[in-house]
């Protein structure tokens, strides 16, 4: 008898496979990153269409072959539709899951990162705050997330309100992490610290990230 497994996560990106299959890659809360195959999900009335889009929230009935898991039904919490009418957020949302897959595996524990990939695609969709301040905050924090988050560079003299934003950003809650905006002067001291850790720790280029960039 076919055993079902309970997932709770959320789309990291999705490729088309044979005529009318996908291919997703998602990141749980209980199986860290793992890859499903979601039958017929490219047809106009498969029920798993619109569930298997990037950056879909929810829990996935999955059940495990072999070699792969396949997707059976999937109970979506939050499509995070605000993205997909801006462009401009949507790249940043790409960018955010491409780090998140960057640094998660299978079978670790990504539930501090499922967590806070969750509440910066939230902070994308909240007009008070600016985009690239959510950037900063995501990417600095995903540093520390891994364990790699070095503290206040100590070569280069920064205001205060910097400093009291990285320590903020390196050791409060997640869900308390986008409750705050800064000056103009502070972001930029905080852009420049996170472009400098960004290619100190992630020795790879982001797709999303250059055209990203394009559009800022």
């Amino acid at each position: 008898m076919q055993e079902f497994v309970y997932v709770t996560g959320m789309i990291l990106k999705q490729a088309p496979i044979a005529e009318y299959d996908r291919r997703v890659c998602l990141l749980t809360r209980e199986r860290g990153k793992i890859a499903a195959f979601a039958r017929g999900a490219r047809k106009p009335n498969s029920r798993l269409a619109a569930a298997t889009n990037p950056f879909c929230f929810g829990t996935f009935k999955l059940y495990e072959g072999r070699d792969s898991y396949t997707l059976a039904e999937a109970e979506i919490q939050n499509y995070f539709e605000g993205l997909m009418t801006d462009y401009e957020g949507a790249y940043y949302g790409m960018y955010f899951a491409e780090v998140a897959d960057y640094y998660t595996r299978e079978n670790n524990d990504e539930r501090e990162m499922l967590k806070l990939l969750y509440q910066s695609l939230r902070a994308l969709c909240a007009p008070a705050l600016p985009k690239p301040l959510v950037r900063c905050i995501y990417e600095l924090r995903a540093i520390a997330v891994n364990g790699e988050f070095p503290g206040v560079p100590s070569d280069r003299e920064l205001q205060e309100s910097t400093v009291y934003a990285l320590h903020y950003i390196e050791s409060s809650p997640i869900e308390k992490l986008y409750t705050f905006t800064v000056a103009d002067s502070v972001l930029k001291e905080l852009s420049k610290v996170a472009q400098d850790y960004r290619k100190r720790f992630m020795d790879r280029s982001f797709k999303s990230l250059e055209i990203l960039e394009t559009l800022c």
